[in-house]
């Protein structure tokens, strides 16, 4: 915890700012994006939404109490400005979350940066019919292989209540993947 304690201070010294910052976009770009991606799936809309992240934890460093780990407090501030930006569009497109949400997991199929193949974009379109909150611990745990407590310091939920979720948005991929 010194070393990360030390590496804020960097972030938030003048004079080390700027190495220390190209030192966090170097580490947690592509982690970042991953996950901005599993919820928006759209290149870029994740793209847009990465930079906006990074601009938000640039700009609210110096609010970071130490509470969590800095990586579960990025993470926060990416999946709120996913699920922001989702909210949003669904809104300017005068349309349901879940009605945008299909209409995104078939847009997939044509999407150059998606190189899945028929078991992935199925899987996809059952995650698509989960709940936002499970949808939101399933990927968490499933493709970023996030640990039930790292998952719980970025959504603030119980560890308890988050292997519930996942277990049941479990059993609603295998209900639909086996039905369709």
């Amino acid at each position: 915890m010194q070393d990360e304690q030390e590496y804020i201070n960097n972030l938030l010294n003048s004079k080390t700012q700027n190495q220390a910052f190209q030192q966090l976009l170097q580490e947690y770009q592509r982690p970042l994006y991953n996950h901005i991606r599993n919820i928006v799936l759209n290149h870029d809309d994740a793209d847009d939404i990465l930079q906006n992240t990074f601009i938000k934890i640039f700009q609210n460093l110096k609010n970071f109490k130490g509470d969590s780990k800095l990586f579960s407090w990025m993470y926060r501030i990416a999946t709120n400005e996913a699920l922001t930006f989702l909210k949003q569009k669904s809104k300017i497109n005068t349309v349901s979350s879940e009605i945008l949400q299909s209409k995104t997991i078939y847009n997939l199929e044509a999407d150059v940066f998606f190189d899945g193949n028929e078991i992935q974009l199925k899987l996809q379109k059952a995650i698509a019919l989960l709940p936002e909150k499970q949808q939101l611990v399933f990927k968490m745990k499933y493709f970023e292989e996030l640990k039930y407590e790292e998952i719980s310091a970025i959504l603030g939920t119980s560890v308890g209540g988050l292997k519930a979720s996942y277990h049941l948005a479990v059993k609603k991929i295998e209900a639909f993947v086996s039905t369709n």
